[in-house]
């Protein structure tokens, strides 16, 4: 406890991790550090097969390979910090540090939402209105369902960042969790945070009730047009992705909105870090799988790289 009590007079914060035994530790970093390069492989492979190949120069996969590149910024922002402390054994970030975690995190988090609800609305529209796919999803509504995600994200957790890192710690200044997240770092404040907390809930209904509600309808009308198919195949084909795609948003958005929608006293110790782990480290490994690496056009398109490079 002694190295806790002399950071309380610094700006420096403590980020107290995902564990204390150090034997469990070393077994759960080498995982979480095995997840981190598979992440940022499998999202860079599928940036430059979305470049390269132009039967992937579709709506879907434009959408997608924004969806990889937040997945790269997200998982990088706070693994490799996460790993650092536990070879060096120091657990310290700066207050800037801090906010900088707080800013790309929020960034992102709201960013992938927006995007997931705009995937959600292109997989409506190319099954249940495939005659009017092309004027619905042309180029500029692609440019603007992406673009709005990055500018609505970003303004977002400006907001939340500014007022997040203005109010006083005067508690422990140790955070219990492996990255500053904001409701782990309201604890710490001796002031009364409810009217900022309100701010928060209204964020979540905007970025993540609302976004998940459209994501959810959209994925009922496809299995309802799906039903309505001839084809077993196609129908056995469109339930597979769908069921896939729900189980991954769920995966991303439950966790997430049992966090940031709940009031400040409701939040157990420590709790909020395990729920953490599904939304910044385990979708963004999973969604290039679940999106794009089981569908056929990208595999017959990682033949032809892989053939281009080996001929080569």
């Amino acid at each position: 406890m002694m190295g806790h009590e002399n950071h309380t007079f610094t700006s420096d914060f403590i980020l107290l991790g995902l564990f204390s035994s150090s034997r469990l530790s070393l077994v759960f970093f080498s995982f979480i550090f095995i997840i981190f390069i598979t992440t940022i492989i499998e999202n860079t492979v599928m940036i430059l097969l979305i470049l390269r190949d132009s039967r992937l120069h579709t709506p879907m996969y434009f959408l997608l390979s924004h969806l990889s590149f937040m997945d790269i910024l997200h998982i990088s922002n706070i693994v490799p910090k996460m790993v650092t402390d536990f070879l060096s054994g120091s657990r310290t970030i700066s207050l800037v540090g801090c906010g900088f975690q707080v800013f790309l995190s929020l960034t992102l988090l709201g960013g992938e939402c927006l995007l997931l609800a705009a995937m959600s609305y292109d997989r409506y529209v190319a099954i249940c209105h495939p005659l009017h796919y092309p004027v619905l999803m042309n180029d500029y509504v692609c440019a603007v369902m992406a673009g709005g995600s990055w500018i609505i994200g970003t303004v977002n957790s400006i907001v939340h960042t500014a007022y997040a890192l203005h109010f006083p710690f005067c508690r422990s200044r140790a955070i219990d969790h492996f990255f500053c997240e904001v409701p782990a770092m309201l604890k710490l404040s001796c002031v009364d945070t409810t009217l900022y907390e309100r701010g928060v809930y209204v964020s979540g209904l905007i970025f993540l009730l609302v976004p998940f509600s459209l994501i959810f309808a959209s994925y009922v009308q496809v299995l309802l047009t799906v039903l309505q198919m001839k084809s077993s195949e196609a129908r056995k084909k469109s339930f597979s992705t769908c069921s896939f795609h729900m189980m991954v948003v769920t995966m991303y958005y439950g966790p997430f909105i049992f966090t940031y929608m709940r009031p400040k006293s409701y939040h157990t110790p420590g709790q909020d870090k395990y729920l953490a782990i599904f939304y910044t480290i385990l979708t963004p490994t999973l969604n290039p799988i679940i999106y794009s690496f089981r569908n056929k056009d990208v595999l017959e398109a990682m033949k032809t790289m892989l053939k281009s490079n080996f001929l080569h």
